[in-house]
């Protein structure tokens, strides 16, 4: 006796294409209108097809937020059952830039100083070959918010996405150090590891933000306790903090990877070496699915292959 289908094969099969294909956009995007703009149509037409979808399969697939909207978990599992499949028909039917034609511009996001000084430099061979970019730099959660809608084709995140709208891999580790001129180590002459940090409270700190972010991390990793200080220099942008730092104004914490230079040349100093630094893992996050421009996969699959060797 034949098996009868499944009632997950009967479903998938009955759905309307043109609704999955509006259903994933949205699950991709996180909103009606997001969707709309990167299907071409509008978002009353998105809602309208969500809502026949949802009645063809009889489940809800979105709780509507104030901003957006956030997957079930049943479509969270119709997501998972349908992407691969219908992003592979999409490009057998030709749905995929014309090879006669040139490829759109990869739109690249991320923190300004891991752009600037890794990212772009690792991607300039294919700019030679004739691969545009489009680059936006920012902070992680306002940038994945715009991945989510459509504004960018890749996303290097300095945390995790939440959800499975996104996909994410580890792309690089940050370690961080605490550095200074060297006129202020000779003054603190290995101090920080033998009396503890308090000996900085004399010492200029040049940061970030005015709320410290990295260096509080690393006063709560290495040195067990919070960071009581006021800064004396905020800058924006971490070329900026090295940039005063280097020229003396005081102390500071950074990644390695952004002082790696000045730390050879003896510009700059680590006031305090530790066996355990702490690390933060950069992430390039895109929507999941094949994307239609092939740069957009030339540019992820290089900076995976250089990542580890940041």
């Amino acid at each position: 006796m034949e098996a009868a289908p499944s009632p997950h094969t009967t479903q998938a099969s009955a759905l309307d294409l043109n609704l999955v294909r509006t259903f994933l956009a949205v699950y991709r995007s996180g909103s009606f209108t997001a969707a709309g703009q990167l299907l071409g149509i509008s978002q009353p037409t998105v809602t309208t097809q969500v809502r026949a979808l949802e009645r063809q399969s009889g489940r809800e697939l979105f709780e509507r937020l104030p901003r957006g909207v956030a997957p079930t978990a049943f479509a969270h599992d119709l997501a998972a059952r349908v992407a691969g499949p219908l992003d592979s028909l999409m490009a057998a039917a030709g749905h995929t830039p014309a090879e006669s034609g040139p490829a759109a511009p990869v739109h690249l996001a991320g923190p300004a100083e891991f752009l600037c000084t890794r990212v772009l430099p690792a991607l300039a061979p294919l700019v030679a070959e004739g691969v545009h970019l489009r680059v936006t730099t920012g902070l992680t959660d306002a940038l994945l918010d715009e991945l989510r809608a459509g504004r960018h084709d890749l996303v290097i995140a300095t945390s995790r996405p939440r959800g499975r709208t996104l996909a994410a891999v580890p792309l690089a580790d940050e370690e961080f150090v605490l550095v200074a001129a060297p006129a202020w180590a000779e003054r603190l002459s290995g101090r920080v590891t033998t009396e503890g940090p308090g000996v900085l409270h004399t010492v200029p700190l040049v940061t970030y933000a005015e709320d410290l972010p990295i260096a509080r991390r690393y006063w709560r990793h290495v040195f067990g306790r919070r960071l009581n200080c006021r800064a004396a220099v905020t800058v924006p942008d971490l070329r900026g903090v090295l940039s005063t730092v280097t020229a003396g104004a005081g102390f500071t914490v950074l990644p390695r990877y952004l002082c790696r230079d000045e730390l050879a040349s003896g510009a700059l100093v680590a006031l305090h070496e530790t066996e355990d630094p702490p690390i933060n893992t950069a992430y390039l996050v895109q929507r999941p699915g094949t994307p239609d421009n092939p740069h957009v996969t030339q540019v992820r699959d290089r900076l995976l292959h250089l990542g580890p060797t940041w």
